[in-house]
């Protein structure tokens, strides 16, 4: 048998496979949200004082009484069971990155042995997993493995509807016994609040009486990869690792950027539509789709929500987008580099700050110079990124996305942040002591009469830059797109606290000596941008001549990898930041780092354990037996009196020698047990093992392009990129 029968017959399946065609559907004012138990549904079955109660829970952050609590169960479960679902689930965000869950029976017996259903505020309230199993940098021991789920209402729960059955789902914390924050969604929650005690104290500061509570938004773009599941699963590096290991560049890639925003193909726009209408059942406002720039390469993205609550979305939508691709015949690729040489995917997080009586305090409005609530929040970001750069880098961390992160498609690794030509010239005026605004927007106008003219925008974007200015909000390119949300916006949410902290008292201090706002606000502002200005850039973050700049006169932070980055977990200043802020203690900060090495470590780890049994078991099989029959032929010519040109036969075992060469480099490499220290084994697995992979790769490609293709074991970047 040949030995690219997988191949063969991964084909074969896709031509003759099943036609999958759109299926009619609702409008979406029939479908919007009705798997959500949300407010509208709420106040139909409480009663008003339960729902006012629950109602201010939500808005603002008030203790929820047990009372409310048996109120609320008791009108869920109704919901639920008129729904036709009999199992519950307390849903929680450990530091996998991942979604957990429990699920348990809405039933019990009584005495007489009859079934009963019961769901009470306890029940809702409270869960408690079996945490043994999670990751907890050092929090518990092995023999204390109790963890506590505890239902978080602001967040709604909803039905997961799957073809074998439905699920009440309950957003919820996790922690242990003791108290420790186990999770995501725990410090993101005290983070939004740490922002909104912060924001209120300097808008009182400034004159705003009324002030309602402050919430931070978020609106992530998520890119994604669609393979055919017949050649994922002749690909064991796409199941096990997400991404491949192996692989030679086709002969057409991306190079005439015509899958950019091109024609979506007919059997992804059926999966998109799928994917849509279950979104829209769960209340996530999916708003955008389109092709991104690489072959099978998509994207989507979802409107602004309240950051914890699009967190939450993120990671489910994540769940429907795996699940409904199985059923389209796909395998749905978050990796952040699935293919080597053409681009890979981010999830660029959109975040800003604001509430119901001051509004998007990111915006800068018509006329940003006479903002000052926008200056100050605006210059409270400024400050963030240049203190904290090396923090915000870590929340684009992971072994993944360090496989873009930097390249000439994502930006660089070295944190700073665009303002546009607007914002950044106000700031620079503020820097000399002054409040101008010398800058236009202008009218687009093509001289074509039938096209209307509209206003530019105030500044062009820049793609370039990790953390940039897009108008009304920040835009966070750098994190990668298999990534929880909730890690991003705890550094944002907290290094915001931090500045606007700073700068309360730095105003308030100002206005007790005699300074009117304005001028409490230039001098505010311009010691901000003395000190934390260098962190505004608004040139090409992909240049060699920034990377010099930024480091050298700047004084910025380069690290390119997450080996480098997370140990600034451990720095003082990260330390006192979240201490200061009450979003993480000491203990927990150490727990997170001790979690990410593990993470970053075993994800390499089974990468290059999985790249060896796949180099000695499926290629070099595939290079020796095609040696052996071009040396057959040669021979059979030789017989014949045939000149053999044998140059092929000694190119495919001379790069055949070197992939085991490198194979049994990295084996030993892979034995090696005895490391100082996680940073030691983080540094090792970045500087040993992973150069060491790329040897066993760059002979193995070479391979590809030698060996005879009906020999070649592995789907190619040709086909699994282009065949639908």
């Amino acid at each position: 048998m040949s030995g690219n029968y997988a191949r063969l017959e991964a084909v074969q399946q896709i031509v003759n496979g099943k036609n999958y065609k759109t299926k009619m559907t609702k409008p979406l004012s029939k479908i919007w949200a009705t798997d959500v138990y949300n407010l509208a549904k709420m106040e139909e079955a409480l009663s008003k004082k339960a729902f006012k109660a629950i109602k201010k829970t939500i808005k603002t952050g008030d203790a929820l009484d047990m009372a409310t609590a048996d109120a609320v169960a008791a009108a869920m479960k109704d919901w639920a069971l008129s729904k036709g679902v009999k199992f519950f689930s307390h849903v929680f965000y450990p530091m996998t990155g991942a979604t957990a869950e429990k699920h348990d029976g809405f039933i019990i017996s009584d005495s007489d042995g009859n079934m009963v259903t019961d769901f009470n505020g306890s029940l809702l309230v409270k869960g408690e997993p079996d945490g043994s199993s999670f990751p907890n940098g050092g929090l518990r021991v092995t023999n204390a493995a109790r963890g506590y789920t505890a239902w978080d209402p602001t967040s709604p729960a909803y039905i997961m509807q799957t073809d074998n059955g439905a699920t009440l789902c309950i957003p919820t914390t996790f922690m242990s016994w003791k108290g420790h924050a186990l999770d995501k969604k725990i410090p993101l929650l005290r983070s939004n609040k740490a922002m909104n005690e912060a924001a209120t104290k300097v808008l009182k500061t400034m004159g705003e009486e009324e002030v309602a509570p402050l919430n931070s938004s978020c609106g992530a773009e998520q890119e994604y990869f669609l393979v055919d599941a017949n050649f994922a699963a002749a690909r064991p590096d796409l199941l096990l690792a997400g991404r491949t290991l192996f692989g030679k560049a086709p002969a057409k890639g991306q190079e005439f950027d015509d899958h950019y925003f091109g024609a979506i193909p007919e059997r992804v726009q059926v999966f998109m539509q799928d994917v849509e209408d279950q979104l829209y059942r769960l209340g996530i406002p999916a708003k955008t789709h389109h092709n991104e720039v690489a072959p099978a390469q998509f994207e989507i993205a979802p409107y602004f929500e309240a950051a914890n609550v699009a967190a939450d979305h993120q990671q489910l939508l994540m769940t429907v987008f795996k699940h409904t691709a199985k059923r389209h015949g796909f395998v749905c690729l978050f990796h952040e580099k699935p293919f080597a040489g053409i681009n890979g995917s981010g999830k660029h997080v959109n975040w800003s700050v604001g509430n119901a009586t001051q509004g998007n305090l990111l915006d800068p409005g018509s006329t940003p110079a006479e903002n000052l609530n926008f200056l100050l929040f605006c210059g409270a970001v400024i400050r963030g990124v240049h203190k904290y750069g090396p923090l915000l880098r870590i929340a684009a961390s992971s072994a993944g996305n360090d496989h873009r992160l930097g390249a000439n498609e994502a930006p660089p690794a070295i944190m700073s942040t665009y303002l546009g030509e607007q914002i950044e010239g106000i700031f620079n005026s503020i820097k000399e002591g002054k409040l101008d605004d010398t800058s236009e927007t202008g009218i687009m106008d093509l001289g074509l009469s039938q096209i209307p003219t509209f206003t530019k925008d105030a500044g062009d974007r820049n793609r370039t830059s990790p953390f940039a200015f897009t108008g009304n909000r920040f835009e966070f390119r750098a994190v990668g797109s298999e990534m929880s949300v909730a890690g991003p916006l705890i550094v944002m949410n907290t290094m915001l606290a931090d500045s606007l902290n700073w700068i309360n008292d730095k105003l308030e201090a100002e206005i007790s000596a005699g300074a009117d706002k304005t001028a409490a606000v230039i001098a505010v502002l311009k010691e901000l941008m003395n000190e934390h200005g260098a962190a505004v850039f608004g040139g090409d973050g992909y240049s060699a001549e920034w990377h010099k700049e930024a480091v050298e006169e700047r004084g910025l932070i380069n690290l390119p990898t997450s080996a480098d980055a997370y140990p600034y977990l451990k720095d003082d200043s990260v330390k006192e930041l979240f201490e200061s802020t009450g979003v993480l203690t000491a203990e927990e900060l150490e727990s997170r780092f001790k979690v990410y090495a593990e993470i970053y470590i075993l994800k390499i780890e089974v990468e290059a354990k999985l790249m060896i049994d796949m180099a000695k078991t499926q290629i070099y099989p595939a290079a020796t037996r095609y040696m052996a029959d071009l040396a057959a032929t040669g021979a059979s010519m030789a017989d014949l009196g045939i000149d053999f040109d044998g140059s092929t036969l000694n190119t495919i075992a001379g790069l055949t020698g070197d992939m085991m060469s490198a194979v049994s480099k990295l084996s030993g490499l892979m034995d090696i047990e005895d490391h100082d220290s996680e940073e030691a084994h983080m540094q090792f697995c970045a500087k040993e093992i992973l150069p060491t992979m790329a040897e066993i790769r760059t002979a193995a490609d070479a391979l590809e392009a030698e060996v005879a293709d009906d020999m070649w074991p592995l789907a190619t970047y040709q086909e699994m990129l282009n065949i639908k």
